[in-house]
């Protein structure tokens, strides 16, 4: 099998995180079927589907005419034969528990082909653990989008001892075919590339914060108006390239070991601090309260800027 043999996607798990996996399948000329355990969770993956979608036509990424097509490509079931039996490829977003991924894993077993791709959008647990019970697990990879997957181009690709190497290379294909940017991890490791990065940050944020360094709105506003800007377009390696004459090799030997002293100074803790949630609420809440109105004071608001934000940035990238 290769990529152009992939015609429908199965998305097994709805809510946030697999209606805009059926965004981008869809988009992308895919017949998709959506699958969630009853009615109910269904009618709220629809329903959360149709505010993603409303978004891109507010900000002008898809037409009216668009959205129809797009819709129109997306099939809802609660039935998992119906889900996954003709998919080549099925996307999991189930809840993040090992059981319940397992659970699911054995009924889409049941009824798929023994030729499909079954992907995980696990965001932390390792493909290995996931398909410890599966009949197939060379026929399993873990596939970690960022939210929402169908704005954020991210995807990460895990591996365990069983999985295939060409079907985890036809995973790898298949993604990039559909406007996502893959990396593949070489080894199993505990919340994977992007999240581990982020944590890292956050943790000297915590930091700086709890050391009355700086409050918490001005520590945000230092990422997004200083690296966050540069991190949107390039990465760090790629900022430090462009950041010397001599490219990365030059701003190392230029910096040498000036950083030493602030690595010394910087937190160095494995247990997050336990009332974080207290100091830093208040500090949100009021930053939130300064944002101009034009990004808006409450959740919805944000999110919707957000949004806009994300959408503007895809194009400039080149990717809606």
């Amino acid at each position: 099998m290769n990529t152009t043999d992939i015609k429908c996607v199965a998305c097994v798990g709805g809510g946030v995180i697999g209606s805009s996996w059926a965004i981008q399948f869809a988009m992308r000329g895919l017949d998709v079927v959506l699958y969630d355990i009853n009615d109910e969770q269904l009618a709220k993956s629809e329903a959360q589907m149709h505010k993603s979608l409303d978004a891109l036509e507010q900000f002008k990424a898809i037409t009216a005419d668009r959205r129809k097509e797009i819709v129109s490509a997306i099939r809802l079931t609660t039935s998992m034969a119906e889900a996954v039996g003709r998919a080549q490829f099925i996307q999991e977003s189930g809840p993040e528990r090992l059981e319940i991924k397992q659970s699911i894993l054995a009924q889409v077993e049941e009824y798929a082909d023994a030729g499909a791709i079954y992907a995980s959008s696990t965001s932390g647990l390792l493909i290995s653990d996931i398909t410890a019970k599966a009949a197939h697990p060379e026929r399993c990879v873990g596939a970690h989008p960022y939210n929402p997957p169908h704005l954020i181009p991210l995807v990460e690709l895990t591996s365990g001892d069983k999985t295939d190497s060409d079907l985890l290379q036809l995973a790898y294909d298949f993604y990039q075919s559909i406007g996502k940017e893959a990396v593949l991890l070489r080894k199993e490791c505990p919340g994977f590339i992007a999240n581990r990065l982020q944590l890292a940050l956050y943790r000297e944020v915590q930091d700086l914060v709890m050391r009355g360094v700086c409050s918490v709105e001005d520590v945000d506003k230092a990422l997004v108006y200083g690296p966050g800007l540069r991190w949107a377009i390039f990465g760090h390696n790629m900022i430090m390239q462009l950041g010397n004459p001599g490219g990365l090799t030059g701003m190392v030997q230029m910096l040498g070991n000036s950083g030493d002293r602030w690595l010394e100074d910087m937190a160095s803790w494995t247990h997050q601090p336990d009332n974080w949630s207290e100091v830093a609420q208040p500090g949100v809440d009021q930053e939130m309260a300064n944002f101009p109105d034009y990004v808006g004071h409450t959740n919805a608001e944000c999110a919707a800027y957000r949004d806009q934000m994300l959408i503007e940035l895809l194009k400039l990238h080149r990717k809606l």
